[in-house]
């Protein structure tokens, strides 16, 4: 068979040229994106501009202009870490095999030279590299035609993973399908019956759970606070929260997703978060992309169902949530005070569900109560780095050193709200809602105890980032929630 021959140039790229010599195995090819690396490395780096400077994101949205080999060039002048990106692991252990027995093995890429001549690079077992250069968009047919003229037809084997690589495919002579889709590896059986498919784990309906943090769902309850503190007990009332709480439900879900679309480099970077299924590849991130728009659009449905009021506050905590995730997250206390009326406007968004005016004492309790809860989860990142030795958090205004004080802060703030509390037990406005209202002193006592626990547990570092989240899964915040309830009911 008669074929082009290659060689390399000075910069690892390659081109078609006289000098190549077949040897024993045909030469490897291997994609980039969704292959070799399970994510994609241009929505990778966008959604990074956007995390650090959401205008230059929208400016280099111009370069489109241009073509999509101008605009991944663009992208492409921002680095990324390529030791905290998702790689196929196990894909990578194969091809190190291969080359240890000397096969030739080259990366084909449809992302910018910048970044696949470094990840050539970083791995070091490639032989060269064939990328998109700013003019030419090397995908589909013109990826095709660059082998072609580097090996010659049918001189090369090929793994892919998506439906622009069956191009490709057609001129190889080897079809490797990595992390492939259900249909890419019905169509490659059907016209390749003698292709290699790498099984890789598609992502189940619990990853998809644990994407969407439907664990969080928990502080949607919030909602209900309204209905119970006005005694309002009605099928009417259950039916409107339970939509509500849906509603909102779903909204966070879509400002959750989102949230780590915008943050995979500082996920990865952190101890726990790494493990979240957009950091870890776990969730393809263009599923992500999806699935934001879809659960937002689905709370607005459902919210449309309550009141265009209820509307209101949930697009009002949906933008307050985008620019927490892009900016105010990264501005000392300001980030506090965001995370405390996030959780003030479920209550909010409660009252305004089934149209009950929330009192003076609920809100000053909520105020106080969401601020401690707030810097209490400043307090355990912090204590999380400083017990794995990773220094001051990334992505935020504070520093390690910050930590006593961020905790005098919450602590000084927790107490704040059993001191309301405690006051509106004793004034005049709780026997309008409670024949028994001495009852309520137990819950008093049942917050210091929790709100002291929850702090000393933190400090500890034995709490997960979430003090809310910690406490739906710990027996004695359980516990405190039966007798707060038991109280309750003894006091009507």
């Amino acid at each position: 068979m008669t074929q082009d021959s290659a060689r390399r140039d000075s910069d690892g790229s390659l081109t078609a040229d006289s000098g190549w010599e077949p040897t024993d195995s045909a030469p490897l090819v291997v994609d980039l994106d969704g292959t070799l690396l399970r994510s994609d490395l241009l929505i990778e780096g966008f959604l990074a501009i956007v995390a650090a400077n959401p205008l230059a994101a929208l400016f280099s949205l111009g370069s489109l202009r241009h073509g999509i080999a101008a605009f991944k060039a663009g992208i492409a002048a921002h680095t990324v870490d390529l030791e905290t990106l998702p790689w196929n692991l196990p894909f990578v252990a194969w091809l190190e095999a291969e080359y240890a027995r000397g096969r030739k093995i080259y990366l084909a890429s449809a992302s910018d030279r910048r970044w696949v001549e470094a990840i050539a690079a970083y791995f070091g077992f490639f032989a060269g590299w064939f990328a998109s250069d700013g003019r030419i968009n090397l995908k589909g047919r013109a990826k095709a035609d660059a082998l072609r003229r580097a090996f010659g037809e049918k001189g090369f084997d090929y793994a892919g993973n998506e439906s622009a690589d069956l191009t490709v495919w057609a001129a190889a002579a080897g079809v490797l399908v990595v992390n492939g889709s259900s249909k890419i590896q019905r169509i490659v059986r059907s016209r390749w019956p003698s292709s290699t498919n790498f099984e890789s784990p598609q992502p189940s309906l619990k990853v998809y759970g644990r994407a969407i943090r439907m664990h969080q769902w928990l502080k949607n309850l919030l909602l209900l606070v309204p209905a119970l503190a006005a005694h309002q007990f009605n099928v009417r009332t259950g039916a409107v929260c339970l939509i509500a709480f849906l509603s909102f439900s779903l909204c966070a879900s879509s400002a959750y997703v989102l949230n780590d679309l915008i943050d995979l480099g500082r996920d990865r970077a952190h101890t726990t978060k790494r493990f979240r299924p957009l950091a870890a590849g776990a969730v393809p991130i263009r599923h992500g992309l999806a699935l934001f728009p879809l659960l937002l659009g689905s709370s607005l449905f459902l919210a449309l169902l309550i009141s265009l009021p209820f509307v209101a506050i949930l697009a009002t905590y949906y933008v307050l949530t985008l620019a927490y995730s892009l900016y105010l997250k990264r501005q000392i206390m300001i980030d506090v005070v965001t995370l405390a009326c996030l959780y003030g406007m479920r209550v909010a968004a409660g009252g305004i569900a089934i149209d009950v005016h929330l009192s003076t004492w609920l809100i000053a309790f909520c105020i106080f109560l969401f601020c401690s809860l707030a810097l209490a989860k400043r307090c355990i990142e912090i204590s999380s780095r400083l017990a794995s030795g990773a220094g001051d958090p990334k992505g935020r205004a504070y520093r390690s050193s910050d930590l006593h004080v961020l905790e005098s802060l919450s602590a000084g703030s927790g107490f704040t709200a059993v001191l309301v509390f405690a006051l509106y037990v004793s004034s005049p406005s709780v026997t309008i809602l409670y024949r028994y209202p001495e009852y309520l002193w137990l819950t008093s006592v049942v917050l210091v105890y929790w709100i002291g626990r929850l702090l000393i547990l933190a400090h500890r570092g034995d709490m997960d980032d979430d003090p809310v989240a910690f406490a739906a899964t710990d027996w004695p915040s359980l516990v405190c929630v039966g007798i707060a309830a038991a109280t309750f009911v003894l006091s009507l």
